[in-house]
């Protein structure tokens, strides 16, 4: 992270200058009449976003919660690999990795062949692919991730608090407007039950759950199944002679039900998901009138010959799986001429079991990829048009998340002996989980060739960094302080897109190399997108951030003799940014260009979307394509 840009001031870094336009917030300031984008839920969906476009406090922002204030235990707890990388992005990975359980091994258990009614363990699996990711898949508290994203907003420059008590209701566009076409009516459940409100917006996000009234307001349905099969979920302070109880545990019993466990951070507290019973088509969980006590007696039936003593139930909660999914994720078809204005994401336009572990994951990628193009729209670096990539990006990924998650919950609930899987030569728990070992960290999406994601033309330069896929960080060291460090964590969540640079094996620092080349007529060609799309009275990088890496080490790289572009002037002071070159890591964590699969002889540039995804991989002298690609996204600002 840098700071004093704009000039020293004492304290906690991460807390920015207060905008000047801010909205008063105080106990007795009234709700605005308008706001640019109107966010429904508190969530990690709508956390997540609220906590982006917290960074453009010229962005008017509300984000309202039915809930009288922030939620303190149970829900969701995992955060795959990829979401992880994402909250480097906001400044709080380290912290999640520090606060966390970290699961690095999943051990699976099946009934003793001997004596059935009671389970043994039949194997292990690393939970983390080598090199999938340089960080952990953890486990923590849903409510701990929604302080953290709260923290981001309270810390911005628009201080963006939420709204709570206030529900949406309603919503309606008008298409004969562009002035603030949506009007939202929100109901009090507060202090004052009942009351309604009505406010336009020029945007609208429902992040509010299943029964989401965005979604009813805009017509969208789920659309699926259910498996008529009752779980129950409880965080536990337990004791017990299961040896696993810290491990990430798969466990199926005979005839009893299955369980899975997590080991939760602090390390006593530990999560169970409980198979219970299953239920008649027409009949809901809730008639059977389930308890904790009921689940813990069935997960002691299950883990026979091992038993657990509950000494503290920290939250529980029976629901019943379903995999239902809605047909599209704005307010407008295919064929519609106008612009989206209203937007669904995470449950309230996909559902589906928690034991995958995607749920808050997949949500808050959701707006994660939402998030930016919204910036972009209102800040005027982008026609309204790219809002539309919204749901064709997302709705594409969360069919291959229901998908994948129907199959494993049908594995997760078939007895022994009934599963597609079984008599494959290794118990179906342990193969289904290492197919999916991907899909699970979060690393499976693969974005289409679009507007966004250029065609593979030349993706032999770059083999490891897969357009359409997330950039692959790997080990560099910083050229001017030797610092060893990821190079997808100078990445930031601030809808800035990068361009990596590669150079090849004749490229030095001297001038007249390629990146020389590269940076020079990005500095100053007409035709550059950084001279195209920076306005006249911003930093040279406040849209288009270049990064070079040479394949020299630390000490064969001169920083002296860098272009201006990777050396730029920026903020009211006129400073010098010394951090974007970087060269091979000599200090043995491994060589970029051989992890990546970056061609060594050529180089290479690789252009990445600010939600960290692969837009283009091109070669260090190929301008013209790079220009043409920024031309099908960006609005000019000179």
């Amino acid at each position: 992270m840098q700071f004093y840009l704009d000039g020293f001031r004492g304290g906690d870094p991460d807390i920015r200058n207060a905008a000047p336009n801010r909205r008063d917030r105080g106990p007795h300031a009234p709700l605005p009449s308008e706001v640019d984008v109107l966010i429904a839920g508190c969530g990690p969906a709508g956390l997540c976003l609220a906590a982006q476009l917290s960074r453009f406090p010229e962005i008017d922002v509300m984000i309202v919660e039915r809930k009288p204030g922030p939620i303190e235990k149970g829900q969701a707890d995992g955060v795959n690999t990829r979401t992880m990388e994402m909250f480097q992005a906001f400044g709080f990975g380290e912290k999640v990795k520090r606060e966390s359980h970290w699961v690095n091994q999943t051990a699976f258990w099946s009934p003793d062949p001997a004596n059935p009614a009671h389970i043994r363990r039949i194997g292990r699996v690393q939970d983390v692919p080598e090199d999938s990711s340089e960080m952990p898949h953890t486990l923590i508290n849903q409510a701990r991730i929604h302080e953290l994203f709260l923290d981001v907003m309270r810390n911005a420059p628009s201080r963006l608090e939420p709204d709570y008590g206030w529900s949406v209701v309603n919503v309606v566009v008008d298409p004969a407007t562009e002035d603030h076409p949506v009007t939202v009516t929100l109901e009090n459940t507060g202090v004052n039950p009942g009351e309604t409100v009505t406010i336009r917006a020029n945007y609208v996000v429902g992040c509010d759950g299943a029964r989401s009234n965005v979604r009813k307001a805009i017509g969208g349905q789920l659309h699926g199944d259910a498996a008529h099969q009752a779980w129950g979920v409880m965080d536990i302070l337990a004791n017990t002679d299961f040896p696993d109880v810290r491990q990430k545990c798969l466990v199926a019993s005979q005839s009893e039900g299955n369980i899975l466990i997590l080991p939760r951070e602090g390390g006593y507290l530990f999560r169970m998901y409980v198979e219970l019973d299953k239920l008649n088509p027409d009949e809901r969980v809730s008639s059977r009138k389930f308890s904790a006590d009921d689940m813990i007696a069935a997960a002691n039936r299950i883990m026979a010959p091992y038993t657990i003593d509950v000494k503290q139930v920290v939250w529980w909660s029976i629901y019943e799986i379903g995999h239902r999914l809605t047909d599209r994720f704005d307010d407008v078809g295919q064929d519609d001429a106008r612009n989206p204005r209203v937007f669904t994401a995470g449950d309230a336009c996909h559902t589906h079991s928690p034991k995958a572990g995607q749920g808050m994951n997949v949500s808050m990628q959701d707006t994660f990829n939402l998030g930016w193009k919204m910036a972009h729209v209102l800040t005027g670096r982008a026609d309204a048009s790219l809002l539309r990539t919204y749901s064709a990006e997302r709705w594409v990924e969360a069919k291959r998340l229901i998908d994948t998650d129907h199959q494993w919950a049908r594995i997760m609930s078939a007895p022994p002996g009934q599963s597609e899987l079984d008599g494959s030569g290794m118990p179906r728990f342990q193969k289904q989980f290492i197919e999916n070992l991907m899909f699970t960290g979060g690393l499976a999406v693969k974005y289409d060739a679009s507007r966004l994601t250029a065609k593979q033309s030349h993706q032999h330069l770059a083999i490891g960094q897969e357009i359409g896929r997330r950039f692959h960080s790997a080990p560099v060291v910083r050229v001017a302080d030797a610092m060893q460090m990821q190079l997808g964590h100078v990445a930031e969540a601030d809808g800035r897109w990068r361009i990596y640079a590669f150079g090849g094996q004749a490229d030095t620092s001297a001038p007249g190399s390629a990146i020389h080349r590269l940076a020079e007529w990005l500095e100053s060609d007409p035709a550059s997108p950084v001279v195209r799309y920076t306005r006249p009275d911003e930093d040279p990088d406040a849209i288009i951030d270049l990064r070079a890496v040479f394949r020299q080490t630390f000490e064969a790289v001169a920083m002296e003799d860098m272009p201006p572009l990777l050396k730029p002037i920026k903020g009211p002071l006129g400073l010098q940014d010394n951090e974007k070159v970087f060269c091979l890591d000599h200090k043995g964590m491994g060589d970029i260009y051989d992890l990546r699969g970056i061609d060594r002889e050529k180089g290479c540039m690789v252009v990445v979307r600010p939600d960290q995804y692969i837009a283009h991989v091109l070669p260090l002298d190929a301008t013209a394509e790079l220009a043409a690609f920024f031309d099908g996204v960006l609005l000019p600002q000179r």
